[in-house]
């Protein structure tokens, strides 16, 4: 095999991995979207379904994976030195537990959904942020709430579990603060992100 030949399967290789990765830039929306130009469809769709807006989506995956397709959740140790498999069964953009997966695929009916395609994983946030907000009746557009529903459960949420958590006060408080900054770096580039512009 010649060179040439060999240097343009590396580069084909290297396209495909850089197509399937996290983006570059994980602290800018607008940069999120210009990199991964199907993204904002996607995420705009689950908006305009769900009603739960694209800076709280991203906000929330942006905690839960930082956009990356394959996350999977911690590892536990056995007495914090021997790998004892993970924490949870959570996978995906959204670190969504196999059970709660197939709760959303039942109710949702989105059949052959999966975790690690960004577009379900936008349906999924849209999907149970609007039904955070049908039982709990947290605001969609409430991300400190939302994503504490999000992270302890509907049950959990009613119970204030998270009061005996300080950590996750903190990061729902993160998670409020980048969505904020989300929202804001978003107002700047909506017109060419709704008009397709320099992204197509």
């Amino acid at each position: 095999m010649s060179v040439t030949r060999l240097l343009l399967i590396a580069c084909l290789f290297s396209l495909a991995a850089c197509a399937s990765g996290p983006p570059r830039n994980v602290d800018d929306a607008c940069k999120i979207f210009k990199e991964k130009d199907d993204w904002y469809e996607y995420a705009n769709d689950s908006y305009e379904k769900w009603g739960v807006p694209v800076h709280v989506q991203l906000a929330i995956m942006w905690q839960e994976s930082r956009f990356r397709a394959e996350a999977k959740a911690p590892r536990d140790y056995l007495l914090g030195v021997i790998p004892f498999g993970r924490k949870s069964d959570a996978y995906g953009y959204a670190q969504v537990k196999d059970a709660t997966w197939d709760w959303y695929i039942d109710r949702s009916g989105n059949w052959g959904a999966d975790r690690d395609d960004f577009e379900d994983a936008t349906d999924f946030i849209g999907w149970y942020g609007t039904y955070s907000h049908k039982t709990l009746g947290i605001s969609k557009w409430d991300a400190y709430n939302q994503y504490l529903a999000y992270h302890e459960g509907h049950g959990g949420w009613k119970r204030k579990t998270y009061n005996r958590k300080p950590w996750l006060i903190k990061v729902a408080k993160k998670v409020k603060r980048k969505a904020a900054t989300y929202s804001a770096q978003l107002k700047r580039c909506k017109d060419d992100l709704d008009d397709g512009g320099w992204f197509w």
